[in-house]
């Protein structure tokens, strides 16, 4: 059985892969494991040790509490029209945060307020 924690654990570590740009392979060759292992890891089917996260961590350029934010302030339910506890899970939105973030600077202070005003309007 899964354990919530190793499965949040996965999460955390697609998620941030995915926002770098980087492969299953890619990492698993900057860690020196093979990419199987890596999908495990990120569904939570196997667990990683210390010594791995500490690997892969360096290997995406975050701390190693990078992969246990969140864990403390799981939603207990979702309430209606809130949203997702996991909303970077989804890809997305992870594709609509990288792209975001690839706006310049003032391009993307305006497209903010955009959405700002066209969420309040909803």
């Amino acid at each position: 059985m899964k354990h919530p924690v190793d499965v949040h654990v996965g999460k955390r570590v697609r998620h941030r892969r995915w926002m770098v740009g980087m492969t299953q392979q890619q990492l698993a060759e900057k860690v020196g494991i093979k990419f199987q292992q890596i999908q495990k890891y990120e569904t939570g089917m196997n667990r990683v040790s210390a010594s791995r996260l500490w690997d892969i961590a360096a290997a995406l350029s975050v701390p190693v509490s990078f992969f246990f934010e969140g864990l403390e302030s799981k939603p207990d339910a979702d309430t209606e029209g809130a949203l997702p506890g996991d909303i970077l899970a989804d890809k997305e939105a992870l594709e609509l945060v990288r792209s975001y973030y690839a706006i310049p600077d003032n391009q993307r202070r305006r497209l903010f307020e955009l959405a700002r005003v066209l969420s309040d309007v909803a």
